[in-house]
């Protein structure tokens, strides 16, 4: 999924500094951004209260929206650099392309994971004949400085593994949980799960002490640690934890995210995550000049998206929060 604001902001990411060495409880609301021309998201991150947690670098939640007669989801192609896409989906289905040629249509409970490295474009939209929901998370991983210039990939897993006990089932998304390991690629220490809790679920979720957390209710309402969670909000975490409680009156859908802080410095704009402003100039003029090897997304009914112009002045850097 594309970053469509017309006017984004640069600004420099990670690095250790910012990082809550303890455990906190840091609510922060989604921001509503139109996506295309029928879809809304609310945007977790980067926020100017949090811009990292983890190699996490960007988190969008969706619906669930009513798209029995609209169009759906509608974002055409356009280019990633230095990060991965992790798509997830609870309900509806998104169709993907991209310049390697990949056709997939990711459905609920499916992993879908793009590893721009140097460059790839893709395009993602709700297949003509689309069911009546659309409910969903868009993330980005943020790749490190050895990684970020692989060659690009399309992962589609159907299957994942899924830890049960205490009145929730975690489905492992990516990383590693009680010794299940999700078959997606990661190229840093992180964690992505899918809690489904029981109505009346009382449990503690065990965690790695030296990862950050947060947690991001997707659908019903959970109290994380305590504090009351609605749908389209993050609770930032901290880390130094070894398990964090969850609580649920109605049957409910968190998401956890977590992982070592990252220790670069990263600068994020538009659709690009690069270590200097001078590589997002070149690779938003590659993009917009048609070269820069991030290739042509081919069967899109539609024109790709054109980069936009670049904000006035030099890159200030603002750390991975505030």
């Amino acid at each position: 999924m594309s970053n469509l604001d017309r006017a984004p902001a640069m600004s420099t990411c990670g690095g250790r500094a910012g990082v809550a060495a303890e455990p906190v409880r840091d609510l922060i609301p989604g921001r509503v951004v139109q996506l295309g021309e029928s879809t809304q998201v609310r945007r977790l991150l980067p926020t100017l209260g949090r811009r990292m947690i983890g190699a996490w670098c960007f988190i969008d939640h969706y619906g669930p929206d009513d798209i029995a007669a609209e169009p759906g989801m509608q974002v055409p192609p356009h280019p990633h650099m230095g990060l991965q896409t992790v798509s997830w989906l609870h309900e509806g289905e998104v169709l993907h392309r991209d310049s390697l040629g990949s056709l997939q249509t990711l459905r609920p409970g499916q992993l879908g994971v793009m590893t721009s490295g140097r460059a790839i474009a893709h395009s993602e939209e709700s297949p003509r004949e689309h069911l009546p929901l659309l409910h969903g998370a868009q993330l980005w991983v943020a790749l490190p400085d050895e990684y970020r210039h692989v060659e690009p990939a399309f992962e589609h897993h159907p299957t994942l593994p899924v830890v049960t006990g205490g009145g929730v089932t975690a489905t492992v998304m990516l990383g590693e949980i009680d010794g299940a390991a999700s078959p997606g690629t990661t190229y840093s220490p992180l964690v992505g799960a899918d809690l489904s809790l029981a109505a009346g679920a009382d449990a503690r979720f065990p965690l790695e002490p030296d990862f950050e957390y947060a947690a991001l209710t997707m659908s019903g309402g959970a109290r994380v640690d305590g504090v009351l969670l609605e749908p389209g909000s993050l609770l930032y975490l901290g880390s130094h934890r070894s398990d964090v409680q969850l609580e649920s009156d109605v049957d409910t859908a968190v998401l956890l995210l977590g992982g070592e802080p990252f220790a670069e410095e990263i600068v994020m704009w538009w659709n690009f995550v690069a270590r200097t402003g001078d590589e997002v100039a070149q690779a938003r003029e590659a993009w917009n000049a048609g070269t820069g090897g991030f290739g042509e997304v081919h069967g899109y009914d539609g024109d790709r998206l054109p980069a936009p112009a670049l904000p006035p002045g030099q890159l200030k850097p603002r750390g991975r929060a505030g």
